[in-house]
């Protein structure tokens, strides 16, 4: 068994958000290739965004800290820490309102 502190490593990766050019950072908490769900930590400075992209299979999003907007489409869901939400299937954009982290869990098998 392997645990990790969330917390802790929103913190990290927020300051490492912060001081990079591209105002994110993310770890991948759990999973890869070899496996059928993957668990990542992203952290995203205020202002910045992922940019719209096609979700890479199931998905959905804790946010751990912070506020975001997730806007996929004529349609958008504003978060913050301690909600939950399962991404649309189509093309989205994830955007941080301010500083924030959320943990992306992703099934790419069904």
């Amino acid at each position: 068994m392997h645990g990790h502190s969330l917390t802790h490593l929103a913190q990290e990766h927020l300051d490492l958000a912060r001081a990079s050019s591209s105002g994110r950072s993310a770890l991948t908490v759990y999973g890869g290739r070899e496996h059928d769900m993957r668990q990542t930590l992203m952290a995203l400075a205020g202002g910045r965004s992922t940019g719209e992209h096609e979700p890479p299979g199931e998905a959905s999003l804790q946010v751990i800290a912070g506020r975001v907007r997730v806007t996929a489409g004529d349609e958008a869901w504003e978060g913050s820490a301690g909600d939950y939400l399962v991404l649309p299937q189509h093309r989205h954009d994830l955007h941080a309102d301010t500083d924030a982290v959320v943990l992306l869990t992703v099934a790419t098998r069904a």
